[in-house]
């Protein structure tokens, strides 16, 4: 099975089919990785606590605001952390297995199920639910009193945040073959900002009207798989500037003022991308770490020395980019030329979402459900 096969499946209709992209014939294997050279820290970080939660095993988006980190199991246990110390604020549990979280705005933390199923909770009891025509696998926006969900089908839904009463819903055409990961969905002024296969649209959130769209990639190849484009989360914001990746195919960068394409560039990469208003980070598929002028997209600089190694998204933190690996490390590598600043250990299981920053911690969780706090020293 290759890598852009096993994260996709088939839509029938609106509604998702059981049926998963089965392995082809032909395939080859991933090259073995090369050893790691040994690092001399340039920055100097610690370890300064742990947590546990259940076993990450969907597309787990880490949610950090105001000091505090969301994260969740794939069991529906969903835990509030202090990121200062890592100390439990609140822990619930929705009962069910989850496709896509953790949304939240500091007051209601929003999850959704394998049965389709949007959860809202406030201090730990459930608010409500609400039955989603389909599939999602991305985290619910929290934002401005409302819940905002994309489907896999790429459909947008907004619900009251107290209530769960259905306030509008989009549809777009169907396509056979979504992508089982987490797509783009941020707010950007008083714009509702979202990914739609190929393409960024604007969307007013007060009625689910399309303000503007904007390519960033377009379909390629010979088959639906190959064809196929979407775009994924994380996102590099700078003002407002969006940059994205469409999975295997290109990142590119959005004016959400009026919708229009910046650049874009070729890229083969599965993660979400990072940026600092000079440059945009991102891991390809074959485990380089690439970095695109954020003006132009031209090439800034690219590193090889962890190719062959499954990469998450990256994350900008202080003078670092910082990704995991399936091994459970985590990198520090220069924004200004790639080179390795630091390397940090967790466990064995691999890192299961993109690392994430709250307040001065560095948090990154694990497929065992370790969830790690870093520090500078």
């Amino acid at each position: 099975m290759t890598s852009r096969q096993n994260r996709w499946t088939f839509l029938g209709g609106a509604l998702l089919a059981a049926t998963v992209l089965a392995g082809c014939a032909g395939g080859t294997a991933r090259p073995k990785p090369a050893e790691l050279k040994p690092v001399v820290p340039v920055v100097a970080v610690r370890q300064a606590w742990t947590a546990r939660v259940p076993a990450v095993n969907f597309p787990l988006q880490v949610h950090a605001a105001g000091g505090q980190v969301l994260v969740a199991g794939s069991d529906g246990t969903v835990v509030t952390l202090d990121a200062a110390s890592g100390r439990e604020l609140g822990r619930a549990s929705v009962g069910a297995e989850l496709s896509g979280g953790v949304g939240g705005d500091g007051r209601v933390t929003a999850v959704v199920t394998r049965a389709n199923q949007v959860v809202a909770l406030e201090g730990g009891r459930e608010l409500w639910r609400h039955r989603l025509p389909t599939q999602s696998y991305t985290a619910p926006l929290v934002a401005g009193g409302r819940v905002f969900v994309l489907g896999a089908d790429r459909s947008l839904t907004a619900l009251d945040g107290q209530s769960g009463a259905l306030l509008w819903n989009t549809q777009r055409p169907a396509e056979p073959l979504v992508l089982r990961q987490a797509g783009v969905l941020l707010p950007v002024g008083n714009t509702l900002v979202a990914g739609v296969a190929g393409r960024m649209i604007g969307v007013d959130p007060d009625t689910g009207d399309v303000r503007w769209e904007a390519p960033v990639a377009s379909a390629r190849g010979t088959n639906d798989v190959e064809r196929l484009v979407d775009l994924v989360g994380g996102v590099s914001r700078q003002g407002g500037v969006v940059c994205a990746r469409a999975f295997q195919t290109a990142v590119g960068c959005v004016d959400t003022a009026g919708g229009s394409v910046r650049w874009s560039r070729p890229a083969n990469g599965g993660t979400g991308v990072s940026g600092d208003g000079e440059r945009v980070y991102g891991t390809e598929s074959d485990g380089r770490v690439l970095a695109w002028r954020a003006d132009t997209g031209d090439r800034a600089w690219a590193v090889d020395a962890l190719q062959w190694r499954v990469l998450t998204g990256t994350l900008v933190l202080g003078r670092s980019v910082v990704f995991g690996d399936s091994t459970g490390l985590v990198h520090l590598l220069s924004r200004e030329d790639g080179s390795p600043m630091n390397r940090l250990t967790t466990d064995s299981s691999g890192v299961a979402a993109t690392p994430v920053a709250a307040g001065n911690t560095l948090v990154v969780v694990t497929k065992s459900g370790g969830v790690y706090g870093f520090v500078p020293e």
